[in-house]
């Protein structure tokens, strides 16, 4: 609102104009809005509705300027600097994305209903005269966890969820939302209470159905196994409910050792899905092939120097193959500090490059990074990082997508290490298959299809063979089976290329207490364990397929490498 008490008039078209918005009639809240401010330029919240409209129809850079404009008229609104926060992360700015939710955080009012730290408050909805302020309250509680949990700032994203449920405990995503931050921090009994709080309230929230399969230690109730079993059965069941449905009974079934059923159910979810996206696994093999071939050993020899920056250690490769696990061995060690699954290369580079295309990362912008300054590109990398890296001699960033900018890497941070993981091709090509990726990250689409998988797998071993051989200086390669066969060993020689003194702790990587938002957050918090070594040969007959993909490109069926 304006800093004067707006005409009764004014007030009207305002509270009509959120109507509109509410009900997504963005036409007639636009109308209002420039209504409004023709008659009052200052009106901040006219501005701000004006943001949330093209935040809507995913114009974020407009959005965020137009918020911009609201906060210079008015900072107090802490939902103001909370939807920045959600509009900058959109545009891919993590660390200004971050400050502004931490601002809108500062902000929030500390109600008298504040829950315990470790608790979980039960479904109920807002009630009383204060309800619609509650509501409102909660909406920017949860928009604030969500873009702290997205920049990595998990622990500090629990105290707005947790105030968001206690505020208004009648939305099923805000406990979804709480429980997703309670699994990467490690706290799976309370994130399991989350997840069926939200199920509590929508019984057909499929996200919660998945995720509960992960972090619960009890296989499906019979009546729960029936219903899950039902919402399959609906008609019009939705593709993404159908996938989430189906791997959360894939996972029962695999509970229950049903190999056969379980990846039945694998095949039916991620089908649907895969006819339901434009892809090509043509598009990924393109940029296997363009980062291989702009990387040529003429180019990695030019000499140009990039940042004499020893910080960076980046863990790299394909999911679900040992990164995390090499991760948190590594960051176990007192001077290493882990930054997660970190996009800032990308972004940097994406930036340096000039290119208008829509991705992040794609062929132009590839080959694009031939012409752009190695050593800026280093240091706008490395200042992106900060503050959350700076406070240790070196930091982690697992980004398996980076083994397509391993020799950019090489070239723009001369004096980072890569560690690039290797496993058995069909663990990692069922391990793939069998995960279920954030559905709005493209980049790991080759996974609805297992056949695609293997497609992807060869492109990358073609890809890790081609940067063993022309960045050996610091590049190293670890085989994810020789970690569970001899961790010691291998953390030993690890730590040796990366220059780190040896730390026992480095052994005990399951007490790290740091958290993990990727797929392996449940297994990383356990010593080590030997039942993922060839999985496959559980499924042995589902894969022929692969196996014979295999065979005939020449792939041998056993450790990669």
């Amino acid at each position: 609102m304006t800093r004067a008490q707006p005409s009764g008039e004014l007030q009207a078209w305002h509270r009509e104009a959120e109507r509109a918005l509410n009900a997504r009639d963005y036409r007639r809240a636009h109308e209002l809005c420039l209504r409004i401010l023709t008659r009052a330029p200052e009106f901040a919240d006219a501005f701000f509705l004006l943001g949330m409209i093209a935040a809507e129809h995913g114009n974020f850079a407009k959005a965020a300027d137009v918020i911009g404009r609201a906060l210079r008229l008015d900072a107090r609104p802490a939902e103001y600097h909370a939807q920045l926060g959600r509009c900058l992360l959109a545009l891919d700015q993590p660390r200004e994305s971050l400050a502004a939710a931490s601002q809108a955080l500062a902000l929030m009012p500390r109600a008298a209903l504040v829950p315990d730290a470790d608790s979980v408050p039960a479904p109920r909805d807002a009630v009383g005269t204060t309800g619609v302020s509650l509501r409102r309250d909660a909406l920017t509680l949860d928009t604030i966890g969500v873009v702290m949990s997205r920049t990595g700032a998990y622990e500090e994203s629990l105290d707005p969820f947790r105030r968001a449920v206690a505020l208004d405990g009648g939305k099923p995503a805000y406990f979804y939302n709480l429980g997703a931050s309670l699994q990467f921090v490690g706290d799976f009994t309370a994130a399991e209470s989350a997840f069926r709080s939200a199920l509590a309230l929508d019984r057909n929230f499929h996200k919660a159905w998945s995720s509960l399969g992960q972090v619960s230690p009890q296989p499906f109730t019979a009546d729960e196994l029936a219903h899950l079993e039902a919402m399959l059965s609906v008609r019009d069941v939705s593709v993404e409910a159908e996938l989430h449905i189906c791997h959360a009974l894939a996972r029962y079934y695999e509970h229950l050792g049903d190999y056969s059923r379980s990846f039945q159910y694998l095949e039916r979810g991620k089908r649907r899905k895969r006819a339901s996206i434009d892809y090509s696994i043509e598009m990924d093999l393109a940029l296997f092939d363009a980062a291989q071939r702009i990387c040529s050993a003429d180019f990695l020899k030019r000499p140009e120097a990039g940042l004499g920056c020893e910080e960076p250690i980046f863990v790299l490769g394909l999911p679900r193959t040992g990164t995390t696990l090499v991760e948190r061995i590594l960051s176990s060690h007192p001077q290493v500090y882990s930054a997660g699954e970190l996009t800032n290369f990308s972004v940097a580079l994406k930036r340096a490059s000039g290119t208008t295309s829509r991705f992040v990362l794609d062929v132009e912008t590839l080959e694009a990074a031939v012409k752009i300054d190695s050593r800026k590109l280093g240091s706008d990398y490395i200042d992106s990082t900060r503050p959350r890296t700076g406070h240790t001699p070196r930091f982690i960033d697992k980004m398996p997508l980076n083994v397509l900018y391993a020799g950019l890497i090489s070239r723009a941070l001369p004096r980072a290490k890569i560690i690039c993981l290797r496993r058995n091709p069909l663990d990692s090509c069922l391990s793939n298959y069998r995960q279920l990726f954030a559905t709005s990250f493209s980049y790991y689409n080759y996974s609805y299809n297992l056949l695609d998988t293997g497609r992807y797998y060869i492109a990358f071993d073609a890809l890790a063979r081609h940067w063993a051989t022309s960045i050996p200086q610091n590049y190293c390669e670890v085989q994810y089976e020789a970690v569970v066969e001899d961790t010691e060993r291998e953390a030993r020689r690890l730590l040796a290329f990366c220059g780190l003194p040896w730390d026992p702790s480095c052994l005990s990587f399951h007490e790290n207490a740091a958290p993990v938002s990727t797929a392996s957050s449940v297994q990383v918090r356990k010593p080590i364990y030997r039942t993922a070594l060839e999985r496959w040969r559980k499924y042995e007959r589902e894969i022929a397929p692969l196996i014979s993909l295999f065979r005939e490109r020449g792939v041998a069926i056993g450790p990669a490498g």
